[in-house]
């Protein structure tokens, strides 16, 4: 089976390392450019790219996808199959229709649950008991493909962002290889997906990231694993200065949204706000211009007294 796969970020590596474990050959890998990264803005390769030059496998990294040269590359590779994980572009439909046997998607969401850019984020930011990986048949829609494979995993109560990421590369690995050994043997199911369950995954915004303490505890607790490790929630010192939250957990008390109810109440030196109903406990922070830390290491710096207000 020849294989173009596409994909830019780590997750993407993960999945194309199984592929080239697998009896399966990796013609070639089409990635985005080089961007900026860190403090200096260095030029940086995706992880797909390094991993790929490891091999000495073929990269590409078009800017557009949508080009008669890109096409033309693509053919002339005559591919079986085209893999893509996360690559951050819509296909056409005239690229689609290239390899023998399509083009397939690992998508990291229960599909049609969490359609989008966003999946792994918005299940747990949603309270979701679970998420797991689709392996879809791609065509023309925003992830409306047939499901070829799919499986579950529990999204559990100290689950963030980071650990359903690396549980959601794992697994993908797992069934992106099975997936394309039933193509191989042509034994791979076609299931349309289910219209009645669709929801959509809207990619981040910014302000989503800035702590609401209106909303309770419960929900809050979500929303700020799902941010976690990036882009990270936020809140409002008094003095006005940013205080991002790496760590917190919802834990009982009462009181005006926002307000301080305590601080090192738990024994391990964190901050307690209120909720709209119940509260949070901070545990773990990154003021601003300044590491991370715990919160008892924060206020040894920092006056914060009980009462005063987070937030806007």
């Amino acid at each position: 089976m020849r294989i173009v796969f596409m994909g830019t970020p780590e997750i993407a590596a993960v999945t194309l390392e199984a592929l080239l474990a697998s009896p399966h050959e990796v013609v070639a890998v089409v990635s985005q450019p080089d961007k900026p990264a860190g403090r200096g803005y260095t030029l940086t390769p995706p992880p797909v790219k390094v991993l790929a030059e490891k091999y000495r496998i073929p990269v590409l990294q078009p800017e557009k996808v949508r080009t008669p040269e890109f096409e033309s590359w693509l053919r002339a590779l005559a591919p079986d199959l085209a893999v893509v994980t996360a690559y951050g572009k819509i296909l056409p439909k005239s690229i689609l229709e290239i390899p023998r046997y399509g083009c397939i998607n690992v998508h990291v969401s229960l599909l049609p649950r969490w359609r989008g850019a966003a999946p792994m984020q918005r299940a747990i930011m949603a309270g979701d008991a679970e998420t797991g990986v689709t392996i879809m048949y791609m065509d023309e829609g925003m992830d409306t493909g047939d499901i070829l494979l799919q499986e579950a995993f529990p999204i559990t109560k100290t689950d963030t962002f980071e650990t359903v990421h690396d549980k959601s590369a794992a697994l993908g690995a797992r069934l992106l290889v099975r997936a394309v050994d039933l193509i191989d043997r042509g034994e791979a199911p076609r299931i349309p997906q289910d219209p009645d369950g669709v929801t959509y995954a809207a990619k981040i915004e910014k302000s989503e990231c800035l702590i609401d303490f209106t909303k309770n505890a419960i929900d809050l607790d979500c929303i700020l694993r799902g941010l976690t490790p990036i882009p990270l929630p936020y809140t409002i010192l008094p003095d006005c200065r940013i205080l991002k939250v790496l760590s917190a957990r919802p834990v009982r008390g009462a009181g005006e949204p926002g307000t301080v109810l305590a601080t090192d109440e738990n024994g391990d030196g964190s901050i307690t706000v209120a909720c709209g109903e119940g509260a949070l406990a901070l545990v773990k922070v990154r003021p601003e211009g300044k590491g991370s830390m715990t919160a008892a290491a924060f206020l040894r710096g920092t006056h914060l007294a009980v009462g005063e207000r987070l937030g806007r």
